[in-house]
This record gives C-alpha cells, structure tokens and sequence, in this order.
C-alpha cells in the first residue's frame, strides 16, 4: 500500500510538472501567447474561453483546486496500475507503455475529441499538438508510477 502510495503521489506530481512544461509553458503560454492561442487557425471559441469569457477556466485563474485534482488522478492511476499489471509483460519498459496506453486513449484522446473538437471546433493540426502535449505527460505519469511500483526492476 505504501508503494503505491508514493507511486500516486509521485506520479501526480509528474503529471503536473509535465503539463506545466507543455501546456502553460508551449500551448498557452505564461502570457497567453502560446501557440494554442495565437495560431491564426485556432477556434475563436476556443480562444475566448480561454481568454474571454467569465469566468475563466479555474487552471488559468485559481489553479490550486486542479492541481490537487490532477494529484488525485495520480492516486487512482497508481491504483489502476497495481490491479492490472500482473497481467502484463514484466517490464518497467513494457509496463509502462501499457500505462502510458491506457492513461492517453481513455482519458486524453476522449476528451480531445467530445471537447476540443466536438464542442470548440478546433482544428486537427492543434489537436494532434494537443495529443502530443498528452502524449509526454501520459508517459511522465505513467513511468514514474511503474518504476516506483516495479521497485527498480528492469
């Protein structure tokens, strides 16, 4: 229980380093100058809320309570991991991309496609740099999960 515990709590904070580093960092910008808002094909609606309409989502103005929310998700993760990884390969390698798998087509890619594209009408190039954004912080959580709880296996 310990391990995993810690493989939550790490993998949390994981997944929050990794979307600061590309979503705030790249997509968004710490000025909303990232190339997810000022890209000439972007959806205006997108781009107004964002930007505009209030209030503005709670990561942009009070990001405490989705940081927190993000470390739980690194909890359940963890829990995820530790029910089904004895039916996968050995392997922190082989463990993780399974993990990684997981995280980004249950969660990531479903909610790029009901809300970027379904309600905001982005379009598909920044989508795909959004699944990439995905992509790396999946495999950042996911990783940091299976190590800690592979205890140093290789």
């Amino acid at each position: 229980m310990k391990r995993t515990l810690a493989a939550g709590l790490f993998g949390g904070l994981g997944m929050n380093l990794a979307m600061l580093l590309t979503f705030r960092t790249i997509g968004f910008g710490w000025d909303a100058k990232g190339i997810l808002l000022t890209s000439p094909i972007q959806s205006d609606k997108l781009i107004a809320v964002w930007t505009r309409i209030e209030p503005l989502p709670l990561v942009v103005e009070h990001p405490l309570p989705i940081i927190m929310g993000l470390m739980l998700f690194g909890f359940a993760h963890a829990f995820i991991y530790r029910s089904v990884s004895a039916a996968w390969p050995e392997g922190i390698l082989k463990r993780g991309l399974r993990m990684t798998g997981l995280v980004f087509f249950m969660t990531y890619v479903f909610w790029e496609f009901f809300t970027p594209f379904n309600q905001f009408g982005e379009p598909l190039p920044l989508i795909a740099l959004e699944l990439l954004f995905w992509a790396v912080i999946a495999a950042a959580e996911s990783f940091i999960i299976t190590s800690i709880m592979e205890g140093g296996k290789k």
